[in-house]
Formats: C-alpha cells, sequence, structure tokens
C-alpha cells in the first residue's frame, strides 16, 4: 500500500468525497474503494450501471513509422493483426520469464498507437518501453492529462446514448471511436469492459473531466447510474476471472502459466519469445486456476491450496464471496497435474482445509 501522503490526487478527488467515496491509496493514487457497499455497487452493475473513474491508469502515445515493430517487439500479442478503431489484450514479456504489465494496444490509425496500462506500473512500463526503442519512435506520457470513466453494466448504452452522436450499441467488442461526447469534441469511446458486464471506456482530457462526470450522471440519473469503487471492481473482475496485475500475474509468472496463451503469439520474435517457446513446448509446471468453494468459506490472496492429503500444491492469487453465485470463488496458481477443471482440491482457511473444485473460468457466464 502507498502511504496516502506520498499518493496523488485524481483530478476528480473532491467530487468523490463529496459522493460519499471511502478514500484509500491504491497504487499510488488516492482512490474511491466504496461510497455504500461492495455489494451493492457488485449488483448495480450487473443488473444496472455503475461508473468508475479509473483515472489513475496510464496512457502512452507511440508514433512513427517503426511503431507497430517496437510494439511488436515490447509486447507478446501479433499487433499487426490491428486495424483503425481496433483493441488488443496484451503483455510485456520480460527478460526472465515473467510479465513486466498487461496493457491495451489501441490502434489510433497507422503508425499511431496508444498503450494503456496499469497505474502501479506506469513509471516501470515507460521505462521498458523506452530502454527497448531502438527503432526511433516517439513516445510521449499522456496519463496526466487524461481522465478515464468506465461505464459499465447492461443499461451503460442506454444511459450514454443522449451525449453522443456515436451509435454505442453498434461498438464491438474491443474496438474504439473518436467523436463528439458530452460536448466535446474527439473523445475515445471504447468497448472493452473489465466487469464482464457490457459497457465503454470514455477518455477525456483532464481539463474536462468535471464536465464530462457531471454530463454523464445527469443523463445515467434516468438509469439508476451510481458511482462505483475498486472494491466492487475487484469482485466484477474476478467473477470474469480476469487477472489483476500484482496478484494474479507478476514479475516471475509467465504468460503461458497464467493461461495467457492465446494473447502470445510466435509467428514472430519479442523479447524472451526463444524461452517461452521452449516453455510451451516442455509444458509448465504450474497453471493459474479458477475454484469454486464447495465448503463454507472464503478464500483469500496467500492461502495455501493443498491436496486431499493436506500436501501443498500451490496458492491463492485472488480470492472473495462472489456477490452473483453466493459463494466463495478465487484464482491461484497450482501444480499443473491439479489445473484439470472438476479436480477437487482444498484452501487452507484458519487452520482448516475446505473443500473446493477447480471450474473453467469464468465464473459468471
Amino acid at each position: 500500500m502507498t502511504e496516502i501522503s506520498s499518493a496523488k490526487k485524481i483530478p476528480l478527488h473532491d467530487i468523490h468525497v463529496q459522493a460519499g467515496g471511502k478514500m484509500v491509496p491504491f497504487a499510488g493514487y488516492i482512490m474511491p474503494v466504496r461510497y455504500s457497499s461492495d455489494i451493492e455497487e457488485h449488483n448495480t452493475v450487473r443488473n444496472g450501471v455503475g461508473i468508475f473513474d479509473v483515472s489513475h491508469m496510464g496512457e502512452f502515445m507511440l508514433k512513427g513509422p517503426k511503431a507497430l515493430d517496437l510494439i511488436q517487439y515490447v509486447t507478446s500479442n501479433d499487433a499487426s493483426k490491428l486495424a483503425d478503431g481496433k483493441i488488443q489484450y496484451s503483455c510485456f514479456p520480460n527478460d526472465k520469464g515473467g510479465i513486466v504489465d498487461d496493457l491495451l494496444v489501441y490502434r489510433i490509425r497507422e503508425n499511431e498507437y496508444m498503450l494503456v496500462v496499469n497505474a502501479s506500473n506506469i513509471e516501470k512500463d515507460w521505462n521498458w518501453i523506452q530502454q527497448h526503442n531502438t527503432f526511433g519512435v516517439e513516445m510521449e506520457n499522456i496519463s496526466d492529462h487524461l481522465c478515464l470513466f468506465a461505464v459499465q453494466g447492461p443499461k451503460a448504452a442506454a444511459a450514454l446514448q443522449a451525449l453522443t452522436p456515436v451509435d454505442l450499441q453498434s461498438l464491438e467488442y474491443y474496438t474504439f471511436t473518436k467523436g463528439p461526447f458530452a460536448d466535446i469534441n474527439d473523445v475515445i469511446i471504447s468497448a472493452t469492459g473489465y466487469t464482464g458486464a457490457s459497457g465503454f471506456e470514455i477518455y477525456v482530457p483532464a481539463k474536462d473531466a468535471n464536465h464530462v462526470w457531471s454530463k454523464i450522471m445527469e443523463a445515467g440519473s434516468l438509469y439508476g447510474i451510481k458511482p462505483i469503487g475498486l472494491g466492487a471492481r475487484d469482485t466484477l473482475r474476478l467473477e470474469m476471472g480476469y487477472c489483476l496485475y500484482g496478484n494474479d500475474i507478476d514479475d516471475t509468472t509467465s504468460p503461458l502459466e497464467a493461461g495467457l496463451g492465446w494473447i502470445t503469439k510466435f509467428s514472430k520474435s519479442f523479447i524472451n519469445s526463444e524461452n517461452l517457446k521452449s516453455q510451451k513446448e516442455k509444458g509448465v509446471a504450474k497453471k493459474l486456476i479458477g475454484f469454486k468453494m464447495e465448503e463454507r468459506g472464503i478464500p483469500r490472496a496467500h492461502y495455501t491450496l493443498v491436496n486431499a492429503s493436506g500436501e501443498t500444491i500451490g496458492e491463492v492469487t485472488s480470492g472473495t464471496q462472489s456477490p452473483t453465485l453466493g459463494l466463495g470463488i478465487g484464482m491461484g496458481y497450482v501444480q499443473s497435474a491439479y489445473a484439470t477443471s472438476e479436480t477437487e482440491i482444498y484452501v487452507t482457511v484458519r487452520d482448516k482445509n475446505l473443500k473446493a473444485k477447480v471450474v473453467k473460468l469464468p465464473f459468471v457466464k
């Protein structure tokens, strides 16, 4: 945890305080963790519409004739497959078999891309890309100049449609467009969603953030929109089995161990690709799994995972009581022999080994 004194305030800090947000240090920023209760906010997003201020995220612009070459070298996915207006989930492999960060790659146009990275890794990622920028690519860190609002839930399109001429219903998953939004021109509107509920991300200049937030709250009031904190964001993403950097993936976990083989494309050469390729051929010793509790208990990060004989087989990386399912769910790394769906494993909760079952992700379909 970052100390409050050294953490940065996001531009709409005071608005969140006025709205009753409980502010806590997170990833170097002071962020609203909740406004009412995590469960209430979680259900608001699953069944209606909520708005997250995730302005702590990092954004880098990469421009120039070799921008794609640099992205291809530092990321694991194949960015050459992107067309204008398309987005790709990817990761930065490090040179030791782990992951520097996971990220989104936005292709603005030919020779121009936006990378969206995790708040806690902004400086680390910037330095990593810069270190490998032997391509003469023009790089700009625009993180402090942009605010990012994620409006999520089945009513998101209806709640936002009055604010833009862009047909939100027709914006496909993992695509984006630029257009007028709440009287501001050239706003990036995307549809990636970290909650599994449908919705949109709105990237606005920091100077216009206050205006846009209030317009969204006003337009969304007809649909019961509420501000949502990081607590519900965590339970929502966990129900979808989405990795959180620092919990489920980090500098020591390989994308193949993390079940991210689908974003690791060996059709091109990238940092540490030879070693990862050989790991794929040999098979991994541990794998990231999802599991549901069969007995009453809530799994938490760092709880031990054991087999029926009580031998340690792994560790929980993320866990919670699922508000949607009403039972304990978690993710964690186990020895590969225990990674098959339906395998019985046990979670050590307060010195008791409670039964759980490995399941195919996502938890909530």
